[in-house]
């Protein structure tokens, strides 16, 4: 799209915004999310297209208004909590779709090295997993019990050691992103060469399909979990590398606040990940169909809440 095509297009909406804020016109939390989104996104893509124009920086100034407007408004209200899952962190998540996405390839990548690597050396495995933990594993599988790990620490122990291990994982993808994102970027790609590794090790042995059936009852939102932190942590490093028109220190400061939000919204996933963990994963002979319901049901809520729906937000008219 040409510049002249991409004025023509979106001005008299932008000419409206800026009315409505020179007016002084009250707005609602849900007003102001959807205008944000939209700005945010012609934002995007004329940086992306047009970066030296003046349109871009047009849009710069006018996306900033609308996010003083926002995040200047200290008061607090009960609508606040509902506010935040249900318009300020989908919005997040579309506006920075594109770091979720790379998080998403860089753990996959390395989720195929790991198994191509597993194949390639007998010992990758156990230089990955450690002689401890595959010489119980193979203990437990002659044992008729491969699955036996999750069944040996107390339900409640095993909760809350889980789940904080877990966050305390993806705020450390999400920090990571302090070393201009390749810190982030090693921690996927360590997580995502441990897991493939981990899952062919279970298909040498012949139970890849019951590992599935286990493991990725609390792994399907584990996992991914992982990988959305990961993004956040791209998040972070990319405002510093890449400010665009803004100053580095104010990239970055919007970096940390929207990199931090996903991560805190990620808190409720890793809790559910580690109650499935504890209190669920240890029955491993539970019937199949429960087993792809849990797994299916994780799935689609993750879907859903990190891509169905905040693309549905992000696409919303004014």
């Amino acid at each position: 799209m040409q510049e002249v095509t991409f004025l023509k297009k979106n001005s008299q909406t932008w000419k409206k915004i800026e009315s409505m804020l020179e007016t002084g016109i009250s707005f609602s939390p849900d007003e102001l999310t959807d205008l944000y989104i939209r700005l945010t996104d012609d934002l995007a893509y004329s940086k992306t297209f047009f970066p030296k124009s003046k349109t871009t920086l047009y849009l710069n100034t006018l996306t900033t208004r609308i996010h003083q407007k926002i995040y200047g408004n200290k008061k607090e209200n009960t609508a606040r909590f509902k506010h935040f899952w249900m318009h300020e962190l989908p919005a997040v998540v579309y506006n920075h779709r594109q770091k979720l996405l790379a998080s998403f390839l860089i753990f996959t990548i390395a989720l195929i090295i790991g198994v191509i690597s597993a194949a390639g050396d007998k010992s990758f495995v156990r230089i990955i997993l450690g002689d401890s933990y595959v010489n119980m594993t193979l203990e437990n599988i002659s044992k008729n019990d491969p699955m036996a790990v999750y069944k040996k620490m107390n339900e409640i122990d095993m909760f809350f050691g889980i789940t904080f291990n877990n966050i305390r994982v993806s705020f450390f993808a999400f920090i990571s992103g302090l070393l201009l994102s390749f810190g982030t970027g090693l921690v996927l790609f360590q997580n995502g060469i441990m897991l493939g590794s981990f899952q062919y090790f279970f298909f040498e042995q012949g139970y890849l399909t019951q590992s599935l059936l286990t493991i990725w009852i609390h792994g399907t939102l584990e996992i991914s979990a992982i990988i959305i932190a990961g993004g956040a942590g791209l998040v972070l490093g990319n405002s510093i590398l890449f400010p665009g028109t803004f100053s580095r220190r104010d990239s970055f400061a919007q970096g940390a606040r929207d990199g931090m939000k996903i991560v805190i919204g990620l808190i409720p996933v890793f809790i559910m990940a580690g109650f499935l963990e504890g209190f669920v994963t240890r029955y491993t002979g539970m019937p199949l169909i429960i087993s792809l319901a849990i797994i299916g049901g994780s799935l689609g809520f993750i879907i859903f809440y990190f891509i169905i729906y905040p693309r549905k937000q992000g696409r919303r008219p004014i």
